[in-house]
């Protein structure tokens, strides 16, 4: 448990991308099985332990210490396990600390009546860092800045394999990876993947520059919107169905009306969305209500009936098309679709290239609000796992800006837990007594570190309330900080009290320069909504 510890305290620390490649590199070295695949599957979140909750830990740390310190505590530091790392009064004379392996076959094996006592004697054998990181590892908290496909990454440049090799294989594996170690290792074979209807890597684009538009020929690619869903993939062969995000993670028992529409032998690339009443694409939050629920009440499932609009055609009838030209994967997916006997799943419109300028009027203007701008592909691209750069290129439309004014500040995570770093902002509106702010949105990137220490020297000096971890700051017409928000979208949302949520918000620029009492008004977002995505607009 130690040697894990010391891992997530160093990723965690650890900002560079091939920083934390070589980390968990080294660790897969150096740490024998089982604790190597188990620190793998606690990464890659492949494994779940339903008995140990947050609740749980609050618990366990309140018979221990004082609440009030404890609250006080949780309320400074703003994450539940570094607090209660820190703040455990171990007993003396303790057991060795445990091993990763003994914790997870522990934990797993127990009941939920068991589990507090197995969580309070680790808690005890531990240092701090060792019980931040147990607590992180039973909550499901490892934010530590590394996704599945890094560690993915990391497994390829540990066993010198092509990443590739392991994505296709991963669905087929399970914790502790003993075989993929002894084939990574050179002490095995290579795994034959046991998972029917298997993912396959997807084809990335990159975002397009005013240099490459200097050199490409539009002759040479084929346009097509842009979609604002989630890019999947869909896959039906020898009688299984499954549903993958383009990271790979299965999310076939979340849309069981898109698993049943897909009658037909092959593997589809394309885009996951919603219907509206109208026919047409809903709005990206209308999907949002469906992601991550382990059932879906049928209500929903008639509200927000979903499906794929698809992109391409990466295997039909057992023959994989990856290889074959754009061109000729284009046709066969048309065909392909059409040959599906329901309305779920259609193909994705291609728009007429005449010229680049064209093509730029119409990505900065779409005629559909669900569509976020234009994809390009070269027609004679074979599907290339990763983002190879000159195939692919999404040109999005420009972001849209408003100058808002910060509400509310909370700390964020990780290496962000001593920062103020998510922010709250809203603009004026007339109000019964005069003008006043109201929410509409949320945003926690955008700025360099540089900004996030001086937004976060501004709460600290104009807090004006206090809500658990949550600061209230000074936002009136005589003070206030105003940001400028880069948003992609806007939508009508009768939970927010402005009445409108936003698509992607992020911190543009802080606007030193700007009085609060001229940051924008709810009717400039109102008359945008209407303008530019309200359902039907053409």
């Amino acid at each position: 448990m130690q040697r894990f510890a010391q891992l997530l305290d160093r990723l965690s620390l650890t900002p560079a991308r091939n920083g934390k490649i070589t980390l968990l590199a080294e660790h897969f070295a150096a740490v024998p099985d089982p604790e190597r695949g188990l620190a793998l599957a606690a990464i890659t979140r492949d494994l779940e332990f339903t008995t140990a909750k947050p609740a749980m830990i609050r618990e366990l740390v309140s018979r221990r210490c004082d609440p009030v310190l404890f609250a006080l505590s949780y309320d400074y530091v703003g994450d539940l396990a570094e607090t209660a790392a820190l703040i455990w009064p171990a007993r003396h004379g303790a057991n060795r600390p445990p091993e990763l392996a003994e914790v997870v076959e522990s934990l797993q094996g127990a009941s939920r009546a068991e589990a507090p006592a197995l969580v309070e004697a680790w808690l005890d054998a531990l240092d701090a860092t060792g019980r931040w990181a147990l607590l992180k590892l039973v909550t499901g908290g490892l934010r530590i800045g590394v996704s599945a496909r890094l560690a993915k990454t990391a497994l390829a440049a540990y066993g010198d394999k092509d990443v590739t090799e392991i994505e296709e294989l991963w669905h087929g594996l399970e914790p502790p990876y003993d075989t993929l170690f002894a084939w990574l290792d050179g002490h095995g074979e290579k795994p034959v993947s046991a998972a029917k209807a298997p993912f396959r890597p997807v084809m990335l684009a990159t975002a397009i520059e005013e240099a490459d538009l200097q050199t490409l020929d539009p002759q040479h690619y084929a346009a097509e919107w842009k979609w604002d869903g989630i890019r999947v993939q869909a896959v039906s062969e020898d009688g299984v169905r499954r549903l993958y995000t383009r990271t790979g993670d299965d999310i076939s028992h979340t849309f069981p009306d898109v698993i049943a529409a897909m009658d037909f032998e092959g593997a589809i690339d394309g885009e996951l969305l919603v219907r509206d009443g109208q026919g047409g694409v809903a709005p990206f939050s209308d999907l949002q209500q469906r992601l991550n629920r382990k059932t879906v009440p049928k209500a929903m499932l008639n509200k927000h009936p979903a499906f794929i609009r698809a992109y391409d055609l990466l295997v039909e009838d057992g023959k994989d098309l990856r290889r074959a030209p754009f061109a000729e994967r284009r046709k066969r997916l048309e065909a392909f679709v059409a040959a599906v006997p329901n309305d779920r799943i259609d193909v994705s419109a291609l728009v007429g290239i005449e010229s680049w300028a064209a093509i730029d009027a119409l990505r900065a203007d779409p005629p559909d609000p669900a569509a976020e701008g234009v994809m390009l592909k070269r027609w004679d691209s074979a599907y290339v796992p990763g983002r190879p750069k000159g195939p692919w290129f999404k040109w999005k439309r420009d972001p849209f800006l408003v100058d808002a004014v910060l509400m509310y500040a909370q700390r964020g995570h990780g290496k962000r837990s001593s920062f103020y770093s998510d922010y709250t902002f809203g603009v004026w509106r007339e109000g019964e007594d005069g003008d006043e702010l109201v929410p509409v949105g949320k945003a926690y990137f955008g700025f360099t570190d540089a900004e996030l220490k001086q937004i976060d020297k501004f709460v600290r000096e104009n807090t004006v309330e206090r809500f658990g971890p949550v600061r209230a700051v000074t936002a009136g017409k005589d003070g206030g900080l105003v940001l400028e928000i880069a948003f992609e979208g806007l939508q009508r949302s009768p939970r927010h009290k402005s009445g409108i949520a936003m698509r992607f918000p992020r911190v543009s620029r802080i606007r030193w320069d700007k009085p609060a009492a001229q940051a924008d008004r709810i009717g400039f977002l109102e008359a945008l909504l209407e303008e530019r995505f309200a359902p039907g607009r053409s």
